[in-house]
C-alpha cells in the first residue's frame, strides 16, 4: 500500500468569510491525517482507522448513496469522497483504506479536511489522474457537506490542498470557486522576526453538525439578501449594514464585513514584510468580533485568549467554526512558555481542564509520503 498525507490548519485570519465569498488566510500545519490505500478488484470499499482499533467499515462502491445513513459518523468523510468520485463519472474498482489522524479531533484545526482531502489525493493518484487540485478540493468539500453532513465553505479542504511550507495562503474565495486563479502564497516566517505561533488546545470539541455553524450561514444568507447582494462580500461598507432589520442578523453581517477587510490588511502587511507583530492587534479584534457580533466563541476560549495576552502576546483570537476548539497566540519566542504556562494557570483558576499547546509552522498541503 502506498500513503498520502493531508495536513490539518489555523487561520491566520478570516473566520466565516469563505461562505460569504470573502478572503481568508490559512497556513497547513505540520500535523497530518495519512492515508494508506490501494485498490481491490470487488467492487467494496473498506475502511479502517487507526483512532477506531478493532472496526472495520465495508460498503460496497455501487451502493455508497443509499448505504450512507447506516454509516458511523466518522466513516462518512472518507466514504463520502469515494461517493462523490463515483457521482462524478470517475471509476473506481474497489478500495482499502487504512487511516491514521494526528490532527486533534474537534480543535478547530480541521481534522475533518485533512482526512478528506488525504482520502482524495489517494483516490486521485489511483483511480483519477485527470483531476485538477480545484476539482480536488470541491470533491472534499462535497463529502463534507453533502455525505458527513457538515456545512463548511471551501476554506478547509483548500488549505489542506494549496498550502505550501513557509507561507500563509491568502484566498479569494470567489475568484478561486468561479474559475480564476484566486489565491497567492505570502511568506510568513515568524521565526525570521523572533516570533512563534501558539496553539492553544482549549479540549472543549467543536462540532459542525450540530446546528450553530449552519444557523450562522442561514443567518448570513438572509443578510446578503435583504441587502439585495449575492453575497456579504459584496457590501461595501458598515454603514449599509444598518439597512437590515433584524439585529442578531445585523451584527453577523458586521462580523462578516469587518473581518474580511482585516483579512486584507494583515495580507498586505505580511506581502510587504513587515513585521508580524504589526497583525496582533487585528488578530485581537477578529477574536471580539467572533465573541461579540458573531456569538461563536466559549468561556473557554476566552480565557485562553485573554491569559496569552496578559502574558504579553502581541496578538491572540480563537480558530476555525467556533463554539470550542482552539484559539491561537502570536508571541515572542522566549516568551512561548511563559504563555502556554499562564495560560494553563488561569484555566485551572477558572475550573478549566488544562488545554494542550504547542507551536506551528506552515507546512505543505496534500502529498503522496510514500
Amino acid at each position: 500500500m502506498r500513503t498520502w498525507v493531508a495536513p490539518g490548519r489555523v487561520n491566520i485570519i478570516g473566520e466565516h468569510t469563505d461562505y460569504n465569498d470573502g478572503f481568508v488566510l490559512p497556513i497547513a500545519l505540520p500535523l497530518v491525517t495519512r492515508c494508506a490505500a490501494e485498490t481491490t478488484a470487488d467492487g467494496l470499499v473498506r475502511v479502517q482507522s487507526r483512532q477506531r482499533p478493532g472496526e472495520t467499515v465495508l460498503a460496497g462502491v455501487d451502493e455508497l448513496a443509499a448505504a450512507r445513513d447506516r454509516l458511523p459518523g466518522w466513516a462518512r468523510y472518507p466514504l463520502g469522497v469515494v461517493a462523490e468520485f463515483v457521482r462524478r463519472g470517475h471509476s473506481v474498482p474497489g478500495l482499502m483504506l487504512e487511516l491514521d489522524g494526528a490532527v486533534p479531533i474537534g480543535a478547530g484545526l480541521s481534522s475533518s479536511a485533512a482526512l478528506s482531502c488525504s482520502v482524495a489525493i489517494a483516490l486521485r493518484d489511483l483511480c483519477a489522474p485527470s483531476v485538477a487540485d480545484r476539482e480536488l478540493i470541491d470533491i472534499a468539500r462535497a463529502a463534507e457537506n453533502d455525505y458527513a453532513g457538515a456545512p463548511t465553505g471551501v476554506l478547509d479542504q483548500s488549505a489542506a490542498v494549496l498550502c505550501t511550507a513557509g507561507h500563509a495562503l491568502f484566498l479569494d474565495v470567489r475568484r478561486f470557486t468561479t474559475g480564476a486563479a484566486g489565491y497567492e502564497q505570502i511568506p510568513f516566517d515568524l521565526a525570521a522576526f523572533g516570533l512563534e505561533l501558539l496553539v492553544i488546545d482549549t479540549g472543549q470539541p467543536h462540532e459542525l453538525v450540530d446546528g450553530g455553524y449552519a444557523r450562522r450561514r442561514d443567518q448570513c444568507e438572509a443578510a446578503a439578501t435583504e441587502l439585495g447582494v449575492p453575497a456579504l462580500r459584496d457590501v461595501a461598507a458598515e454603514a449599509d449594514l444598518a439597512r437590515i432589520a433584524d439585529p442578531v442578523v445585523r451584527r453577523r453581517a458586521r462580523h462578516v464585513v469587518a473581518e474580511n477587510a482585516r483579512v486584507v490588511a494583515v495580507a498586505e502587511k505580511l506581502r510587504r514584510g513587515a513585521d508580524p507583530r504589526e497583525i496582533g492587534p487585528i488578530l485581537v479584534a477578529g477574536h471580539a468580533s467572533l465573541r461579540d457580533d458573531f456569538e461563536v466563541s466559549t468561556a473557554a476560549l476566552d480565557t485562553a485568549v485573554a491569559a496569552a495576552l496578559d502574558a504579553g502576546a502581541h496578538g491572540a483570537r480563537m480558530v476555525g467554526g467556533g463554539f470550542g476548539g482552539s484559539a491561537i497566540a502570536l508571541v515572542d519566542r522566549e516568551r512561548t512558555e511563559a504563555v502556554a504556562a499562564a495560560v494553563g494557570e488561569r484555566f485551572a483558576d477558572s475550573g478549566f481542564a488544562e488545554p494542550r499547546t504547542f507551536v506551528v509552522v506552515p507546512a505543505d498541503g496534500a502529498r503522496r509520503e510514500s
